[in-house]
């Protein structure tokens, strides 16, 4: 698959002649891009990029369906993957290139935007979606892809067109003369997509962004299917963060000079590019903290010790992370407060009917993951919050595995609190975020003491900063909130609804993919999912599963994902954990898929 924008200059062997020359014909480029377009759209010609056919959607996660005939799988050695019937195809790339026929174009009703995949938008709609991607040094994720149909075939064609000196200005794709050729319409009557506010994802652009997707491990090409526990970096992250430390390292604040300038405004205008991409009313509202753990622990070490009092109830579901789960029992024991807990059923989905009657007059928090890290089920957020605060309790929402996977909009969620882990997000480990609305932070006392969150200091008392900076002990992680502010770019380029839906039916593949292995137990099975894919598989302990996957250079995580609680209700003390992001691709699943099949049949080490 080749990344140009032909001309005709640039096609194998010049024409002897202009075809600027020829009235009623689009221009030279245009042209080339619409016969490229042609000739992909014959019967039996190629169809990398093929729409779907009409009617056709996406299955949802847990939707039953047939296997995709599966794309070739990467020649890394690995044993041929067993192919179930071709089946509708789901929103992903490579499950586009071989599973059905190239279909008649197909437009979106009027006055609604085609899909944001290239692959799934209008068919006719070939102009800027097919051009280079725009001058910038790190911005590669807006090329996309355009095959060159072969030099005699092309030639023909032209041939053809430059032999036919006059069309019909606006007669339609089926009219005599046209040959039903629709690109041979006037360029003014071929549909312009709007390719600035819905740009094409091109998962291959987007891997070439990612350097360490090109590392081997055992000898095989790395697939990273570990981005629960942490993401890779781009490059344009890489970049900035060197671009930091080789031009503007300093601390921040107070400083006279030029480098102190320049650190703090990278820094602070980190801060405001976390509060636009959260949603946050101000980027007073954002304090930097070194993960969602330290966040975690930020509140409850400040406004839990503040207003949580003996007899009151913390409530949190089966879903939480450790780290949403020790901070409260740790408050809970300090003041005599009690742990409350929300049920899920056999899916892994919360039972909100439970919830409400969890919910008192003693309840003064709910704290609850907006997905699960070791199910990644997605949680009802909006309704949680609504119904705490009809009870009169605040509520923090985890976001450590939403982020990365879904437009977040804090205000409208209306979480008190929200938090969430740079390095789950594409950005450098060691950054986090706690997001608190300006009133509460501002009724809130300091955790830690130290510089940079003073105002005043005498031995007889100490005046704090305001907000955030009060909560920002120290020197803080300049340059890793800098390269938190370069990842929040790079995504915001890409598009979190691009990412998201991409995602979403890359999960439905793997699950689709995986459920029929024999031994196979899927744990999770909720309808709204994101990323993750937990199962066991029976005559294997998770470890020799991942160590298994780890021959052929696949990087899951097997074990309990800090999620104990939520495993044992599952009867399981570890599970092995593939998750996903956008850079993933459907020869990776596959790639997955033949080696758990390989040890299903038996031809692995089993459990002694």
């Amino acid at each position: 698959m080749t990344m140009l924008t032909p001309t005709a200059d640039s096609l194998p062997g010049a024409l002897p002649f202009s075809l600027a020359a020829i009235p009623g014909l689009p221009d030279e480029t245009a042209l080339a891009r619409l016969a490229g377009e042609f000739f992909r759209a014959l019967p039996g010609g190629e169809a990398s990029s093929s729409p779907l056919a009409p009617g056709i959607k996406g299955l949802a996660i847990g939707e039953p369906g047939p296997a995709l005939q599966p794309f070739a799988a990467p020649s890394v050695g690995q044993a041929p993957v067993e192919a179930g019937p071709v089946a509708p195809e789901f929103g992903v790339p490579e499950a586009y290139a071989a599973a059905l026929p190239m279909t008649a174009p197909i437009s979106a009703p009027a006055g609604v935007p085609g899909s944001p995949y290239y692959f799934l938008g209008e068919a006719a709609a070939l102009s800027s979606a097919h051009q280079a991607p725009a001058a910038g040094a790190d911005n590669h994720v807006v090329a996309h892809p355009f095959e060159l149909p072969g030099e005699a075939a092309l030639r023909r064609v032209l041939d053809e067109l430059a032999g036919e000196r006059s069309l019909p200005a606006a007669a339609p794709p089926s009219a005599p003369g046209h040959g039903g050729y629709y690109f041979l319409d006037q360029p003014a009557s071929v549909p312009q997509s709007d390719v600035g506010r819905f740009p094409a994802f091109d998962v291959q652009a987007v891997r070439r962004d990612f350097p360490i997707l090109a590392e081997r491990v055992n000898g095989k090409p790395l697939v990273w299917f570990d981005n629960a526990a942490t993401t890779q970096k781009p490059q344009a992250v890489i970049d900035r963060l060197v671009q930091f430390y080789q031009h503007e390292n300093s601390n921040i604040h107070r400083a006279a000079h030029e480098l102190a300038a320049r650190s703090t405004d990278a820094y602070e205008a980190a801060r405001s590019k976390v509060a636009r991409f959260i949603g946050a009313g101000s980027a007073e509202e954002i304090i930097f903290v070194r993960g969602a753990t330290e966040a975690i622990n930020l509140v409850a070490k400040s406004w839990g010790r503040q207003n949580i009092r003996e007899g009151d109830e913390i409530i949190i579901s089966l879903l939480e992370h450790h780290a949403n789960i020790v901070p409260w029992q740790q408050l809970a024991a300090e003041t005599g407060a009690r742990i409350r807990v929300i049920p899920v059923d056999d899916r892994g989905q919360l039972l909100l009917e439970e919830y409400q009657r969890l919910l008192n007059d003693r309840t003064k928090l709910v704290a609850v993951s907006q997905v699960s890290n070791a199910l990644g089920t997605v949680t009802p957020v909006k309704e949680i919050v609504e119904l705490a605060h009809r009870a009169g309790a605040r509520v923090l929402v985890d976001g450590a595995q939403s982020v990365s996977h879904m437009r977040v909009n804090v205000q409208a969620i209306d979480a008190d609190f929200f938090v969430f882990s740079g390095h789950k997000v594409f950005a450098p480990t060691g950054i986090g975020v706690v997001y608190g609305k300006r009133d509460i932070l501002e009724d809130m006392p300091p955790w830690q003491g130290g510089g940079n969150m003073i105002a005043d200091v005498t031995f007889e008392r100490t005046l704090y900063q305001g907000v955030p900076a009060r909560f920002e002990a120290g020197t803080g992680n300049i340059a890793d909130a800098v390269g938190l502010g370069a990842a929040i770019d790079y995504m915001e380029r890409i598009g979190i609804e691009n990412i998201s839906r991409y995602e979403h039916d890359l999960l439905a593949y793997a699950t689709q993919r995986v459920k029929p292995i024999p031994g196979i137990r899927l744990i999770g099975t909720a309808d709204d999912k994101a990323s993750v894919l937990s199962f066991v598989l029976a005559g294997y302990r998770p470890e020799e599963v991942g160590a298994a996957l780890n021959e052929e250079g696949i990087a899951v995580r097997a074990g309990h994902h800090c999620a104990q609680p939520i495993l044992r209700r599952f009867g399981v003390e570890a599970t092995v954990r593939p998750s996903l992001a956008f850079y993933n691709t459907c020869q990776e699943v596959d790639l997955l898929v033949s080696v758990l099949q390989r040890l299903a049949r038996g031809k692995g080490r089993a459990v002694s």
